[in-house]
């Protein structure tokens, strides 16, 4: 039975529910469940390119296209959960079980982020990578199935729950429903990432993507139970059949006879759907026409989701090597991402109430379709001042060696100053207790490295795509150190930091946020990481070095990905303070890009969302039939899973050397599209589709009333040969005789 064949329509609500200031209790139950959900789906979708990147040791290549290809299939599934809900399920019961298929898929992934299960050797680093990739892609696997299946379910189940007399109630409903969508995504996202950057572990600290992953399962499963706890409110639709069923269907005949008619001998019709007329009603090859025609405007439009989706992937790892210090707070790279839900709530009542009208009153036809092509102009922009952001990072990356070369770092560990000559450089002076202020290049094997008076001369072996460090002792004649250095920037933000012993003593070197241990005479700590979040919630990193029951303090403030050597010279008194003794070489230098630089870019691209997105399913309802929402939005979901198809394909195959070559290409390939966009615009006509089915339904409704005229009309001939026959019977002149 339909809905609007439902004998308990004329009721206050649907189901038992109760009336809550107007309102059916049970939407209550919904509008919760609707916010957990979202904060479950966007605050372990936050942290996944991180993860991919940093607990799975991805390359960005590969952590960017698992993203998009997980984020297409949740754009996928949703046609599989209308067609299961509406032919087989219901609503109902597609919505209790594919939650349950969620919520395991969220307890897989936080379960996949437990990297002490494989850590044998407890050294923080799983053993087993295979077991955590293969349960990862898994528990994804069930997210997208389960949050895709219920996008269509949730929103229209809510919509069941209202009686016809209950329209304005219905409109409130939807827009509680739309808040709860972003209000759920913005939660997430702040409090996810603070979540992912805090360490926890049984046998050493990591990052704790498990406590990211497994928050968002737990919202997960309170969703499922809070609706569950409604079930007995619930109105519960029964399954009517799904249009895009009869849609499919009607297409295929129409192709099939086309192609068993495509002889010359047959007359060509207006439209190939006319094809379907043998077997199908016009009305629905009309109301098919309408759709088909909107769905050729969709085949340009993935290439807008391909951009827009990288938010979450392409510009979180551009955010990993930015400063993030706002000064107050400290913002992860993940939690930028926030930045568009914050715009979207502010843009979207701006445009409607201000920026629109405001177009409309200078005369301008600002109609639906141009508003999608400047939102796509709008999302090309962002892409470029994506760009320009990275090369102005690049500027401030370090060049590190290549695979055929070496660069070597000097350190002078004595208390007077040294001149060093090194193979096609000129004299170098190191002071006393300095390192050279550069990395020096080199193409050779072996250098030798000399000291001016007295001359001595030593033969240092260089590895070839690595960086070195040589200290040279107080005294140039005993073994001089060759240490590695950092080849690449340290990761999410941390500053790599080590200690080298200068004095004769052994030390041990401590802070809150790492332990450097027990440091020999003339010998050297391994790098150890500072989290930046720790440094900002202690304003900054205490060192405590001690020597027996002696110990001084040094503090510095870090920046964000940073490295540095700091030396104890032989010259410190323990026990006094150490502050200005101790001296500093910079290896890497911080980031110096600021993230407040992707605001332009998250700005563009949020404004390209509203008039592109908002208006595009605007512009789809006006334009297709009542009963083809679904279809439309079906049509619609594809193109943002196909965008994301997009966005594997050029990460995969176009391989650019540099990242800002990567955002310049996807903002032309859009601006070519918009331009294809524009022309199909330009020649779409609007239609009504109300009128166009009434048209339809009176040309019936006239056929009908033929039949009935047709039909009186045959009945009077009978009623008429009827009253002639008795008129005979009574004439005896007229029996036949026997």
């Amino acid at each position: 039975m339909a809905d609007n064949e439902d004998p308990n329509k004329e009721r206050k609500n649907r189901g038992t529910s109760k009336e809550v200031f107007g309102y059916p209790l049970s939407i209550f139950f919904i509008v919760v469940n609707e916010f957990c959900e979202r904060f479950s789906y966007y605050g372990m979708r936050a942290v996944l390119v991180l993860y991919f990147k940093y607990f799975l040791l991805w390359d960005d290549d590969l952590a960017t296209s698992i993203y998009h290809v997980f984020v297409a299939f949740c754009y996928l599934t949703p046609i599989l959960g209308a067609i299961v809900a509406d032919s087989w399920l219901g609503k109902f019961k597609t919505i209790i079980y594919l939650s349950i298929v969620y919520a395991i898929g969220q307890v897989t992934m936080a379960i996949s982020a437990i990297h002490d299960i494989t850590d044998y050797d407890k050294d923080g680093t799983p053993d087993n990578m295979t077991f955590h990739v293969v349960l990862s892609m898994v528990g994804l696997l069930l997210i997208a199935l389960g949050t895709g299946g219920i996008k269509p379910c949730v929103a229209a189940f809510g919509g069941d729950q209202f009686g016809n007399h209950q329209e304005k109630q219905r409109r409130t409903f939807f827009s509680v429903f739309y808040l709860c969508i972003n209000g759920g995504s913005l939660l997430s996202t702040i409090i996810t990432p603070i979540l992912r950057a805090q360490d926890c572990g049984i046998y050493s600290k990591q990052k704790c993507y498990s406590l990211a992953f497994g928050v968002p399962a737990a919202l997960m499963v309170v969703a499922l139970v809070v609706f569950i706890v409604g079930s007995g409110m619930y109105y519960k639709a029964e399954p009517q059949g799904n249009i895009m069923g009869s849609v499919c269907k009607c297409i295929g005949f129409a192709i099939k006879n086309r192609y068993k008619h495509r002889s010359k001998q047959y007359p060509k019709r207006q439209h190939w759907m006319d094809w379907s007329e043998e077997k199908y009603e016009k009305l629905l090859i009309a109301q098919i026409k309408m759709v088909l025609k909107v769905l050729f405007l969709y085949i340009p439009l993935p290439m807008f989701w391909t951009l827009f989706d990288q938010k979450g992937s392409r510009w979180t790892l551009q955010a990993t090597n930015m400063d993030g210090n706002f000064g107050l707070l400290v913002i992860q790279p993940d939690q930028m991402q926030t930045v568009n839900p914050i715009l979207i709530l502010t843009l979207v009542p701006i445009m409607d109430s201000l920026i629109y009208p405001l177009i409309k009153k200078c005369g301008l036809n600002f109609t639906p379709l141009k508003r999608m092509t400047v939102g796509m102009v709008m999302a090309a922009i962002a892409f470029v001042c994506a760009a320009v952001v990275q090369l102005q990072i690049d500027i401030t990356y370090p060049i590190f060696p290549s695979a055929s070369e070496s660069q070597l770092k000097l350190m002078n560990m004595g208390s007077t100053p040294v001149t060093c000559l090194l193979p096609g450089n000129g004299p170098l002076v190191l002071p006393a207790a300095q390192a050279s202020e550069n990395f020096f290049t080199f193409k050779e094997h072996i250098i030798d490295v000399k000291i001016v008076g007295p001359e001595v001369t030593k033969s240092i072996p260089l590895v070839k795509g690595k960086r070195q460090k040589l200290l040279i002792p107080a005294n140039i004649n005993d073994n001089w150190l060759l240490t590695d250095a950092l080849n690449s920037k340290p990761q999410q933000g941390n500053n790599a930091i080590r200690f080298i012993n200068g004095m004769n003593t052994t030390l041990n070197v401590s802070t809150a946020g790492a332990d450097f241990g027990l440091i020999e005479p003339f010998k050297f700590s391994n790098y150890s990481q500072i989290n930046q979040i720790f440094l900002f919630l202690m304003n900054r990193a205490i060192f405590t070095l001690q020597s027996g029951s002696q110990s001084c303090e040094y503090s510095r403030d870090f920046g964000f990905g940073s490295s540095y050597t700091f030396f104890i010279p032989s010259t410190l008194v323990i026990g006094q303070n150490c502050q200005g003794a101790i001296t500093e070489s910079e290896d890497i230098e911080p980031n110096s890009a600021h993230m407040a630089l992707q605001i332009p870019q998250y700005f563009f691209i949020t404004v390209g969302e509203v008039m592109f997105s908002v208006t595009g399913l605007e512009f789809s309802y006006s334009q297709a039939p009542s009963n083809m929402k679904a279809v439309l939005q079906a049509g619609w979901l594809l193109t943002v899973a196909v965008g994301n198809f997009i966005v594997l394909i050029v990460a995969e195959l176009a391989k650019l050397p540099k990242q800002w070559a990567e955002y310049v290409l996807f903002a032309s390939l859009l601006i070519a599209v918009c331009f294809i966009f524009s022309i199909m615009a330009h020649f779409y006509t609007y239609i009504d589709p109300t009128e166009i089915e009434a048209q339809f339904t009176k040309k019936v409704d006239e056929d009908d009333d033929d039949d009935k005229s047709l039909k009186k009309a045959e009945i009077e001939m009978v009623w008429k040969d009827s009253n002639k026959s008795d008129k005979d019977e009574d004439d005896p002149g007229k029996h036949t005789k026997m």
